[in-house]
């Protein structure tokens, strides 16, 4: 009977915890912040719906991307003017090496999960879409790829 009654209550503990954040020794709950998940596309890759600088945008996570890389288009679109950026740094991509310039992004935010001060670079061309690169990604506690999506840790 008290084997049974054990099974029981970490069952009903496990539910509690998923449905209603953490519980406490003392029994009060303590808040569990939801990690946010970014959803595996129909493509295959992981797109994650943004804020950058306070303006939406989907990127391509891109674990391979040492920084967010941002096409000359999204750039404009954030008011970073390519016309007066320098594009002094090398960059290698799969199509070849092609020319970027770094800037700063005010910040990133995707799910609830916000980072400052991001570096970035704007490519001159060669690339299609806005990567999500480890200048976002390597400031996390920690990512996980499951079947269905990535998971983000603040």
């Amino acid at each position: 009977m008290f084997k049974h009654l054990v099974i029981l209550s970490t069952a009903v503990i496990s539910a509690l915890i998923g449905v209603a954040g953490v519980l406490s020794l003392s029994g009060q709950r303590a808040q569990a912040a939801a990690s946010p998940a970014v959803a595996k596309g129909p493509d295959g890759h992981y797109w994650a719906e943004a804020q950058v600088n306070g303006r939406p945008m989907r990127l391509l996570v891109d674990t391979g991307a040492s920084v967010v890389t941002l096409t000359a288009a999204d750039a404009a679109r954030l008011g970073i003017e390519p016309a007066t950026l320098t594009f002094d740094r090398k960059v290698r991509t799969g199509g070849g090496e092609t020319r970027g310039a770094s800037v700063m992004l005010t910040e990133v935010t995707v799910g609830e999960v916000r980072i400052d001060k991001v570096p970035a670079v704007v490519m001159q061309e060669g690339l299609s879409t806005s990567l999500l690169g480890m200048s976002y990604l390597g400031r996390l506690s920690r990512f996980e790829a499951t079947p269905t999506a990535l998971v983000l840790h603040p």
